[in-house]
């Protein structure tokens, strides 16, 4: 077989990153702080843009019956 140049393996320049740059990459892996409100009617914190655990309640309506859910977790720990 023919000298070809590509069948050469061929080394790979690994360029440093300067500290600024490393630096600039980190500014944004800083943690933010969360949402966290209170309850108008109830006055619970809980995470903005989520129904509060409390009362099931989300941009004022009614979206979750807590009394159901906390009926059924009974039911389910009865069994075991």
């Amino acid at each position: 077989m023919p000298y070809r140049w590509y069948y050469l393996p061929h080394m790979v320049v690994r360029m440093r990153h300067t500290k600024s740059q490393t630096a600039n990459r980190r500014s944004h892996h800083a943690l933010k702080p969360t949402g966290i409100v209170k309850d108008p009617q109830t006055g619970v914190p809980h995470l903005r843009h989520r129904v509060s655990l409390a009362d099931g309640r989300y941009k004022g309506r009614q979206v979750i019956d807590m009394v159901k859910k906390v009926e059924k977790k009974q039911k389910t720990t009865k069994k075991k």
